[in-house]
């Protein structure tokens, strides 16, 4: 057979081409890596300064000390491994008893001995919801600092639907419970967005008057017409069984639908910012609005649709609690979710990807600090300690990059990049 003539043009394209698509994958696997360093990093740190806050609170690394140098060395290196030993031991579970578990073949001890892990899973679900909220807040440009009072009012809103709302079926009444939830919190989103897009009023300080308003509004409700009739304390009725969420398991274990529909969730929120032209609008005014109005885009209604569905997803954790953990409302319900976002969204570079891992790390800490301060008597105060510095570094990446001597990347520059592409 004849063989046709190589073109030297054609040859050289594809050359360039070859070389310039495994430079591109090169150059993507790279960015990859560069984003995750600095909050493996900011973890990494903070266990370890959170090590050093355990030590200087604990009595018997004193007493070794008074001893000898050796014998406090000695002490502070095994308070500090037995307590994270028993931090991620009560929330991920003892390897030991889930290897013995399932050699038993006893479906009770194999539901204790995973029970841990599936209570951070719990303790997870709504810091997904939240950190989703101030994720897509961020990505469009906005503080919603208000996460926490779109909370309070999603979860009432999804309350009384729980309970008044009488004679619907399953499948029915707990996507209305939801859309509820959902609702309050997205109104209580767009007002603050429409004072900032209609008035310039900083959506910060707003959300923040937003949060007060709701938690004492709630306090109200449950003190008057949501208040348990046969109670003496402030808590609503008991939703009805038709709108609480599948739990997975016998109790005492509260593993439920609510971590499922908080994934699908996610993902949703992914695809709407990145896959749709309203998510590119959103991600462009949040960028620059000042090009997003040059390029004919409407900054005040990107403005004011980012804050509702920021709402929207914030109320939806309180939903969730409401309809899968607590199945009524009390005073406080929530401790700091929405306020934990903040740190969440950070940690997790506003991508809902990111969201999600940063809130199981989250929601394992905040699981594991009880068994810890049960068993050692370590104050889970720590944890909080410990999630105020991984943010701190987050914010703060030169830090990171100070102490690990990292090389700062041209196309960056220092500061918290809230709508980083």
């Amino acid at each position: 057979m004849d063989k046709k003539p190589v073109n030297k043009q054609d040859a050289g394209k594809v050359l360039l081409e070859e070389i310039s698509g495994a430079a591109q994958e090169q150059q993507g696997k790279t960015r990859i890596g560069r984003i995750l360093l600095i909050p493996v990093l900011a973890v990494f740190t903070g266990l370890v300064i959170g090590g050093i806050f355990i030590v200087v609170t604990t009595e018997s690394v004193y007493a070794a000390f008074g001893q000898s140098f050796g014998a406090g060395l000695s002490e502070a290196l095994r308070t500090v491994w037995n307590s994270y030993v028993a931090l991620f031991t009560g929330s991920l579970g003892s390897p030991t008893r889930i290897i013995t578990a399932l050699q038993s073949g006893d479906p009770l001890e194999v539901r204790r001995a995973f029970n841990p892990i599936l209570e951070s899973l719990v303790a997870s679900t709504p810091y997904i919801f939240a950190g989703l909220s101030v994720a897509l807040g961020f990505r469009a440009g906005v503080f919603n600092i208000g996460a926490e009072g779109q909370i309070f009012i999603g979860a009432a809103t999804a309350t009384f639907v729980g309970y008044a709302v009488k004679g619907l079926p399953a499948i029915i009444h707990i996507p209305l419970a939801l859309l509820a939830g959902a609702a309050g919190g997205a109104i209580w989103g767009l007002i603050p967005g429409w004072l900032k897009a209609k008035t310039g009023g900083h959506e910060v300080i707003n959300t923040i008057m937003m949060n007060y308003i709701a938690f004492r509004l709630s306090d109200w409700l449950l003190t008057g017409p949501m208040k348990r009739p046969e109670s003496f304390n402030p808590v609503s009725p008991t939703i009805l069984d038709s709108a609480k969420l599948p739990r997975f398991f016998d109790d005492p274990i509260r593993f439920h639908m609510g971590f499922f529909i908080a994934l699908a969730i996610a993902w949703v929120v992914y695809w709407f910012l990145f896959k749709t032209t309203w998510g590119f609008e959103l991600r462009t005014v949040g960028s620059n609005p000042f090009a997003g109005r040059y390029a004919g885009m409407n900054v005040a209604r990107n403005t004011i649709l980012a804050m509702t569905l920021a709402g929207a997803l914030a109320g939806l954790a309180g939903a969730n609690e409401v309809l899968g953990v607590n199945h009524n409302l009390a005073m406080a319900f929530s401790s700091g979710y929405g306020f934990d976002s903040i740190a969440l969204a950070l940690l997790g570079n506003s991508h809902p990807l990111g969201v999600v891992l940063a809130s199981l790390l989250f929601g394992t800490l905040r699981n594991g600090a009880t068994p810890m301060q049960v068993s050692l008597g370590i104050p889970n105060d720590i944890i909080s300690v410990l999630q105020a510095v991984i943010l701190m570094f987050i914010a703060a990446p030169a830090i990171i990059r100070t102490i690990y001597r990292l090389k700062q990347p041209a196309q960056e520059q220092p500061g918290i990049h809230l709508s980083m592409k």
